[in-house]
């Protein structure tokens, strides 16, 4: 597919609303290698956390930061995704560190409602100025707990946070006053969507009561000129060097490949 561009109206949309959904950004090949080896990835399948929410469910992430020739990478690095942040926060980025968030079918739990600078500010990021993306595996919808979102929160500035269960939650006084001046939004998406959102944006998800897994891989980027503490899977400034759209097709297909030869 051609190199998606940011207009203008979208990079204002995201200033007002704190986050931009693109529907398509991703076309049926791309999700395709990304969801297969995503699904196939022994190695990531090894370095698997656990998140339990309020009842007990649990919710499955690996994190990662490591730079390679690999599918992950090839997505984060990629001009659609770094280019489009770039814009969106008006900063060169690089990269902070990647995620697959999966919520299995019938167990996968909730994710109570936070910043990620309510985390990210605890390893010394100066700044709010950071941002994540989105990438829809399966299809995310509100039965299977898709991302929700309170529209313009992130103007609001940081909210305290503490732990609930084994996650670490905004104010929940806090989020319900907020609550009655930002719309809430269920983000539903179908595979290869992508929903960029602003690290001060109030967003959750439900649990997975549905018989449909929610598998999303999420990119998440700092800007160059807000400094943090360097840390394992969450680094401070490394140049980022941006990929042509191609190399997802081309890395993806090669370990594709490889992995299929066994």
């Amino acid at each position: 597919m051609g190199s998606f561009r940011v207009s203008d109206d979208q990079v204002r949309s995201f200033a007002e609303d704190g986050y931009l959904m693109v529907p398509g950004m991703f076309d049926e090949v791309e999700t395709r290698l990304l969801y297969g080896i995503g699904k196939s990835d022994t190695e990531k399948r090894d370095r698997v956390g656990v998140a339990r929410d309020t009842e007990g469910r649990e919710s499955k992430l690996w994190l990662s930061s490591d730079s390679r020739d690999d599918i992950y990478n090839a997505f984060v690095r990629s001009h659609r995704l770094a280019g489009t942040m770039e814009k969106l926060l008006g900063d060169e980025v690089y990269l902070y560190h990647y995620k697959m968030m999966v919520k299995e079918a019938r167990v996968g739990g909730a994710w109570e409602w936070h910043q990620d600078y309510g985390y990210w500010y605890n390893n010394g990021c100066v700044y709010p100025d950071m941002g994540s993306v989105m990438i829809a595996v399966d299809g995310s919808k509100r039965a299977n707990g898709c991302l929700e979102v309170l529209k313009g929160s992130h103007l609001c500035g940081r909210i305290e946070h503490g732990r609930s269960a084994e996650q670490i939650g905004a104010d929940t006084a806090r989020v319900d006053l907020i609550k009655e001046q930002c719309e809430h939004v269920y983000c539903e998406m179908e595979p290869g969507d992508a929903l960029f959102f602003h690290a001060n944006l109030l967003h959750s998800s439900q649990a997975n009561d549905s018989d449909d897994p929610r598998w999303v891989l999420i990119c998440c980027y700092n800007t160059r000129h807000n400094p943090c503490r360097d840390l394992p899977g969450h680094p401070s400034y490394t140049p980022l060097e941006q990929w042509g759209d191609e190399r997802i097709r081309e890395i993806g297909e090669s370990r594709l490949a490889e992995m299929e030869a066994g």
